[in-house]
């Protein structure tokens, strides 16, 4: 798999990142700097997590007029898999490539945890190893990870089977109190509609070895990597 990692002005998360994608497919992802206008032939694209450009205006919404963006939106369009965690799920939403907004954590504080995730569906290029309905665990890190669509656009998600994971109890329940920041209908990763996009607030990439406390998260880029083997 070859896999470009986008960096921007402000990322923190790209060498977890970086390591994470090299742990399971054995290769250094090609290291793409935001004012870059071509990313070549690649199979997989990541925006990884931190702050772009400081969070100032939006999060992610200076990001999304660097000069690599048009390239990373030809390459979603021609269903090139796209993965984008926390700042990058936010930079996804702001360039159209997922729908919804990323906002103020309902508290109004950071939260930095792990947190318990129920899947919510297989059927996708990320979700294609995990059961529909078993609790993970990852870890948060974010001050604006309270996700909002209309209720139009919900219900499509819903309808769709777009929704990648919700935030849940230990035991899978989906309840207010699980609801870490506020998102609606405790959505904490959706699907653009060929499935190929991923964005999520949760960061897998910090758990893909035990000396992580876990390797939940590592499943997801292992499902990658055997969609696109059998490419």
């Amino acid at each position: 798999m070859k896999a470009a990692l986008i960096t921007f002005p402000g990322s923190n998360c790209d060498r977890d990142m970086a390591v994470a994608i090299k742990s399971v497919t054995g290769r250094d992802p090609i290291a793409v700097w935001h004012s870059e206008t071509t990313l070549g032939d690649v199979d997989f694209i990541a925006l990884p997590g931190g702050f772009s450009y400081g969070d100032y205006l939006r999060c992610g919404a200076i990001a999304a007029r660097s000069g690599i963006i048009p390239e990373i939106i030809r390459a979603g369009k021609r269903g090139v898999p796209i993965l984008g965690i926390c700042n990058g799920f936010q930079i996804l939403t702001e360039i159209g490539l997922l729908p919804g907004a990323l906002m103020r954590n309902a508290g109004l504080h950071f939260i930095c945890r792990d947190v318990p995730l129920r899947v919510e569906t297989s059927q996708s290029v990320f979700t294609g190893g995990y059961r529909t309905g078993s609790v993970v665990h990852m870890p948060v890190a974010h001050h604006d990870g309270n996700y909002f669509v209309d209720p139009d656009q919900q219900k499509r998600l819903d309808d769709e089977d777009r929704i990648a994971w919700r935030y849940c109890t230990k035991s899978g329940e989906v309840t207010p109190q699980a609801n870490i920041n506020g998102s609606v209908g405790n959505i904490a990763g959706v699907l653009n509609e060929s499935r190929t996009i991923l964005g999520m607030m949760p960061h897998p990439e910090r758990m893909i070895d035990p000396a992580h406390g876990g390797t939940d998260g590592r499943l997801l880029f292992e499902s990658a990597l055997s969609m696109l083997a059998t490419l």
